[in-house]
């Protein structure tokens, strides 16, 4: 039964495929590329960023000798900027001691830095046609389906049962196409919620749809705990000039800049103007709340505080460094914070 499904997935994948850059090479570093992007970030969204990449490194070498931060500003809006530091780290290791040649099977492919088996399988497959069934969100949800299968997905059995059943069903003769129509049937049809179960190719095969069950699969057992966080920022600055930081820290937005910060919660009674005159060791003027606003990570909810003020003597403040206007596009910041510089200095006029 199994090959008759994978053909029809495949059939309706040729028919209805979007056009996408990547689907079009079998360049293992573009692949690469695409893959490390589109990891939590829309297809729309990461396009944009994939040209501008294959524009500014065109070969994996050309990645490996640029300097971190410059990857960084490439990245700069993305979010998860790991996967950056990743991808900078893995094209050092395939430029040093590979020759540049991107690896060729899934168990050297799975040793470089940031990528897992997904990755792995796709590139392999994808790249070198090598028989790896690629298990994403979206395969993970087709299969949980077709066979009514309620063992959560994110269970260590629920895991290694999925990725055996992936293997089985993978169509041998042809894993690329496979593994690009299995993943473009969950995104386009059978997703999570309101799946075109009407126009499905497959519905007459699926277990769940039978059983009435497919809209509440696939299973999961943990609900992500959300860390709330509180961040307050103080853009302070003095002739065409502001004080920026590098985060050093195993944290998020590691290696990006920010401004002057106070992440913490302070009691009512604490004046946050003098936290900031502490912090930067120099005394504020015309200290003022600009806006406050929610932005929601993955595993974190942040609320932000912008703060603005004046001070005479950036130039001798220790623990920062003073950048220009101009220079604020030379510096990766995380999104929130180019959002508020791009804002406040009317940098998009």
């Amino acid at each position: 039964m199994s090959e008759n499904i994978n053909v029809l997935i495949i059939n309706w994948y040729d028919e209805n495929k979007r056009d996408l850059p990547w689907r079009r090479t079998i360049i293992p570093y573009f692949i690469w590329l695409s893959e490390i992007i589109l990891q939590q970030t829309r297809v729309q969204q990461g396009l944009s960023y994939y040209e501008k990449f294959i524009r500014h490194y065109p070969t994996i070498s050309d990645l490996a000798r640029a300097n971190e931060q410059e990857v960084l500003n490439d990245w700069q809006g993305l979010g998860y900027y790991s996967r950056a530091r990743n991808l900078h780290k893995a094209a050092k290791i395939v430029h040093e001691e590979h020759n540049g040649e991107f690896p060729k099977t899934y168990q050297e492919i799975i040793k470089l830095p940031g990528i897992g088996d997904y990755t792995a399988s796709a590139i392999s497959s994808f790249a070198f046609s090598e028989p790896q069934a690629v298990l994403d969100g979206n395969v993970f949800r087709v299969l949980s389906r077709l066979f009514n299968i309620a063992t959560p997905i994110d269970s260590t059995l629920g895991k290694k049962d999925f990725r055996t059943l992936a293997q089985a069903f993978l169509f041998i003769e042809n894993p690329a196409t496979h593994n690009q129509a299995m993943m473009e049937f969950g995104a386009i049809l059978c997703t999570p919620k309101n799946p075109n179960c009407e126009n499905c190719p497959v519905r007459i095969h699926c277990e769940a749809y039978k059983a009435k069950t497919h809209l509440n699969l696939p299973v999961k057992s943990k609900k992500t705990k959300v860390r709330e966080r509180n961040m307050k920022f103080l853009l302070c600055s003095s002739d065409g000039h502001f004080l920026v930081q590098k985060r050093l820290k195993k944290d998020i937005w590691q290696h990006l800049y920010q401004l002057p910060l106070i992440d913490e919660e302070i009691l009512k009674h604490i004046d946050i103007q003098s936290k900031f005159e502490e912090k930067i060791g120099s005394p504020l003027v015309d200290f003022v709340k600009q806006e406050e606003i929610t932005h929601l990570l993955s595993h974190q909810k942040l609320t932000l505080e912008f703060y603005t003020a004046k001070n005479s003597r950036l130039k001798n403040l220790k623990n920062f460094e003073r950048i220009s206007i101009a220079q604020v596009s030379d510096h990766p910041f995380p999104r929130p914070l180019i959002d508020f510089l791009h804002k406040t200095f009317h940098l998009d006029e």
